[in-house]
This record gives C-alpha cells, sequence and structure tokens, in this order.
C-alpha cells in the first residue's frame, strides 16, 4: 500500500511538473554599449537600449533579436506579440535614426545589441549558440549587415558565423534607400557597396532564410534583390539559403511571416541537438 501511494504522488507530481505553464519576464530599456562611454551622448543614451522578453523557467532556450523597421528613420523597439509564449527569448533593439545620424553608425548599433546578447543571455538561462537575427524592412536590413559582414561583430570580438540563423523580413540586400538619400542618390537607382548585404555574399555565412511579401506588391523590387541575394549565395556554395514569397501581402506581411521565422529557428534548434 505504501508502496502504491508512493508511486501516485510521483506520478501526481510528474504530471503537475509537465502541466506547468511556462512564465515569461520582461527586462527593460538595457544599455548595450558601456555605460562610461555615454555619459556625455544623450541621444545614444536614449535609443541605445534593448529589452529582453525571456522563459524565466526554463535553461538553454533560443533568443531572436529583433530589429525594428521605419526606412532607419523612425520605429520603436516591440516585442511582436506573435513571437511571445513560444519557449523562446526575444530580444528587442533600439538604434539611432537618421537624420541624427548617418551610415554606419546604426548598423554599428545593431552590432553592439548583438554583442551584447552574445555576452549576457546566458545569465538569463539562454544559450548563446541560439541567437537568431530578424526585424522587418529596415530591422532586416540591419540583421541581414550584422550577420553577412563580419567587421562588425569583429570589433566585438565576435565571429558572426556564431550566429544561429538569419530571418529577415523584405529587407533590404541592396544598400538601403536611407543610406543612398544620404548621399543624394533617388531611391530607384540601385547600389551594391560594403554597405550592401549582397555585396558580403560568402559560403561560410550563417543559414540565411529570406521572406519578402508578394513581388506584384512589395516596395520596389523588393523580392527580386532578395532573390538575387538568394541565387548569389547558392552560386558562392552556401547550401543553407532560401526564399519564401508570401502571395497576395505586400511590404506589411509579418503576420504570416512570424510562424516561418519560428518554424525557423526550430529547424535550426533541433539540428543542434536541442529541443524547441
Amino acid at each position: 500500500m505504501t508502496k502504491f501511494l508512493i508511486l501516485t504522488v510521483f506520478i501526481l507530481y510528474c504530471f503537475l511538473i509537465q502541466a506547468q505553464e511556462t512564465t515569461y519576464q520582461t527586462k527593460e530599456n538595457i544599455p548595450y554599449y558601456n555605460e562610461t562611454l555615454n555619459q556625455s551622448d544623450d541621444y545614444i543614451n536614449e535609443r541605445c537600449v534593448l529589452d529582453v522578453y525571456y522563459p524565466n523557467n526554463m535553461k538553454s532556450f533560443a533568443t531572436i533579436v529583433w530589429f525594428h523597421g521605419g526606412g532607419i528613420q523612425a520605429g520603436h523597439k516591440e516585442i511582436p506579440e506573435a513571437l511571445k509564449n513560444k519557449g523562446v527569448a526575444v530580444v528587442a533593439v533600439n538604434y539611432r535614426l537618421h537624420p541624427k545620424v548617418s551610415a554606419p553608425a546604426y548598423i554599428e548599433d545593431a552590432a553592439a545589441s548583438v554583442a551584447w546578447v552574445f555576452n549576457n543571455i546566458e545569465q538569463y538561462g539562454g544559450d548563446a549558440s541560439l541567437i537568431f537575427l530578424s526585424g522587418h524592412s529596415a530591422g532586416g536590413y540591419l540583421a541581414s549587415m550584422v550577420g553577412m559582414d563580419k567587421r562588425w561583430l569583429n570589433k566585438h570580438a565576435i565571429d558572426a558565423n556564431t550566429i544561429a540563423g538569419l530571418i529577415p523580413f523584405s529587407g533590404h540586400t541592396i544598400t538601403h534607400f536611407t543610406v543612398r538619400k544620404e548621399r543624394g542618390i533617388e531611391g530607384t537607382q540601385p547600389i551594391i557597396d560594403d554597405l550592401a548585404p549582397l555585396y558580403h555574399v560568402r559560403v561560410d555565412a550563417p543559414p540565411l532564410l529570406l521572406i519578402t511579401g508578394d513581388r506584384e506588391l512589395e516596395l520596389l523590387g523588393r523580392y527580386e534583390e532578395n532573390a538575387y541575394m538568394m541565387r548569389m549565395m547558392k552560386v558562392a556554395g552556401h547550401n543553407d539559403t532560401r526564399i519564401m514569397e508570401l502571395d497576395g501581402y505586400d511590404h506589411g506581411m509579418t503576420e504570416p511571416a512570424f510562424p516561418l521565422l519560428l518554424k525557423e529557428v526550430e529547424r535550426i534548434v533541433k539540428r543542434h541537438g536541442n529541443r524547441f
């Protein structure tokens, strides 16, 4: 009888543990630059902060670094609702904007925020080998630049190849139109220079999933430039580059793209041998 009761209690305990819901916590407005360097720069203190949304009763979870859109001229950090309660951490990043700064300041900010995640996410229970970069429009461009051009993370002694995956939403792969605007170049004139993700095509880059809206509804040639990025990555020998075009959706295509982002994270997490 005693053994039966012990077994019953043990089964109930296991059931309760499994049934326990994961809870989440958010830490807001964390500076990602060294605070001692920023005491005299009010704009850095205002914009160069991030929020960390994370499961507080899980360990070794994946993290999605999310860069907001807005043409590098507007926008504010956010934790997308579609990414909440999904067993992953989300880091929402603010960065400095044009016209208060010019290129490459916002790329430097994006890289500094990613470096902060690499250096700190384990304190929250995350796995530093499972950091994914994503974002919409300008945010997708910044995610791609940090992941493709290794010099930005090299400044922080981090190898961009240790990023688990890049999943930009409708991001420029040519030089961003705001960078061109700063140079007096029209948005209809495409440029591919060292501030274009396409310039940094390489075989050893992290896995790359490019997601865009419908080619007939997207901004300018946004689908086509992403398709060219995909083709050149494959020509270079990168075997884990894919593109997904969301038929019927325009540039604001985030709603159907978020499940694809989570599915890509799950695919790579499982490849690493972790449980999503």
